[in-house]
């Protein structure tokens, strides 16, 4: 194995109420880069070992907070924590703290968003934007990602 690669030990809470009475640990040998966050290798995790693992994860740029997890006893956000950081000892992620865990990774946040007033989550604006100049119109032929065929 390279320099570039190394292993790194990833300890993960997990948690199936159809079939587990309480969380178990289950430890996963994950092949890792400097660039690699938590993220990356629970993804790897999934992808490799156990597509049944669960966890949420939305922007992976630290904006949205769906990603945090418990990191070794601290709430972090798992795409901007990296497993170089925690290297060469084991790493160990749970659920968030104090919140019910629906399975795995997942906690149930409805408690949390009724305490803050929250229904769900914003999408787009309450009234939509006016022309910033009268006679603006779209492009006919649509978007320029949807022009270059990524859309």
């Amino acid at each position: 194995m390279s320099e570039n690669h190394r292993i790194i030990e990833i300890e993960i809470l997990r948690y199936k109420p159809e079939s587990d009475e309480a969380p178990h640990a289950e430890v996963y040998k994950v092949p890792f880069t400097d660039d690699m966050s938590v993220l990356q290798g629970a993804q790897y995790i999934k992808d490799n070992f156990d597509g049944s693992l669960t966890f949420r994860w939305s922007c992976r740029m630290a904006i949205c907070g769906s990603c945090g997890m418990m990191i070794n006893g601290i709430p972090k956000l798992s795409c901007e924590t990296f497993l170089r950081d925690y290297y060469p000892k084991r790493i160990s992620i749970e659920a968030m703290a104090h919140f019910p865990i629906e399975k795995d990774l997942v906690v149930d946040l409805s408690g949390s968003l009724t305490f803050w007033g929250l229904k769900r989550p914003r999408r787009g604006r309450e009234k939509p934007l006016a022309p910033q100049r009268p006679g603006f119109l779209r492009d006919p032929r649509g978007s320029l990602s949807n022009r270059l065929g990524l859309e």
